[in-house]
């Protein structure tokens, strides 16, 4: 550990100071900051559909287009995050910062995308649908919980770091 420091010295904070100018400058940032909540708001609103047809049986179609709505939203963010990554770290995907979080997308993905196949093909009745979906969203309550807790990591190691720069400069 660095003296005065709680970080292990091996500790990399999740920007780098470009990454950071370009994470700050970038419209792109905001692009996910409006449609991360908006995508969420979407996945409540379906989830309660999709929930309400399980239960009732009743709502089925506004429940598919709801699902269907939602998965255009994960499209949606999907693609526009790549473009943020490509922007801020200088790949599209799996950039070490977010590795894990982008794996685990591509399992959020695949299981949208099989929903939508299986909706186009007619693969499946209306209720494994509904729990396809289901296990598409459990999936991607799982994903939204790695990336706050990696941006709250972020915010609290740039806190820290802005503090320990305060301090080194009352020092010198």
């Amino acid at each position: 550990m660095q003296p005065g420091s709680s970080h292990p010295s091996s500790y990399r904070p999740l920007y780098s100071a470009q990454e950071r100018i370009r994470r700050d400058s970038t419209v792109w940032t905001l692009v996910q900051g409006v449609l991360a909540p908006l995508q969420f708001l979407v996945f409540l609103i379906s989830l309660a559909l999709v929930l309400r047809f399980l239960l009732t049986g009743q709502g089925q179609e506004a429940a598919t287009l709801s699902v269907v709505i939602k998965t255009l939203t994960l499209y949606t963010i999907m693609i526009t995050g790549c473009i943020w990554e490509k922007v801020v770290f200088g790949r599209y995907l799996f950039a070490p910062a977010f590795f894990w979080e982008d794996v685990f997308s591509m399992l959020v993905l695949a299981l949208h995308t099989a929903y939508l196949c299986a909706l186009a093909g007619g693969w499946l009745a209306d209720r494994s649908l509904m729990w396809l979906a289901l296990a598409a969203y459990a999936a991607y309550l799982i994903n939204a919980l790695q990336f706050l807790l990696k941006l709250r990591a972020a915010r609290l190691g740039a806190l820290a770091q802005d503090k320990s720069a305060v301090h080194a400069g009352f020092a010198a």
